[in-house]
């Protein structure tokens, strides 16, 4: 068994050894489209100024997990949320997160 296994390995290792730094050592992955928003019940604010900033998928190492929205409150008067959003950019996906405007 052990005669089928090392030239394989050997393989690979002469493979990535004539890979050499000229092709890069990042990884890309591309993944598909988060899913749809979930939308649910949201309730009343805990205080008075308070404002709801919904809730987005984010990508975990093997899926997407859903992050709750939740009310805050806004850093100054008349500041405004931006809800976070993916955009999609030669078949990758990137989020931009929410912030206050």
């Amino acid at each position: 068994m052990i005669e089928k296994i090392l030239p394989a390995t050997l393989l690979a290792l002469t493979m990535m050894s004539c890979a050499g730094p000229r092709y890069g050592a990042g990884v890309g992955v591309r993944f598909g489209p988060p899913p749809p928003p979930r939308y649910g019940v949201v309730g009343s604010a805990p205080r008075s100024g308070y404002v709801w900033t919904d809730g987005y998928w984010d990508r975990g190492p093997r899926d997407w997990n859903w992050m709750a929205g939740s009310w805050r409150r806004p850093p100054r008067s008349r500041a405004t949320w931006v809800p976070g959003s993916w955009e999609s950019s030669r078949g990758n996906y990137r989020f931009r997160r929410g912030y206050w405007r």
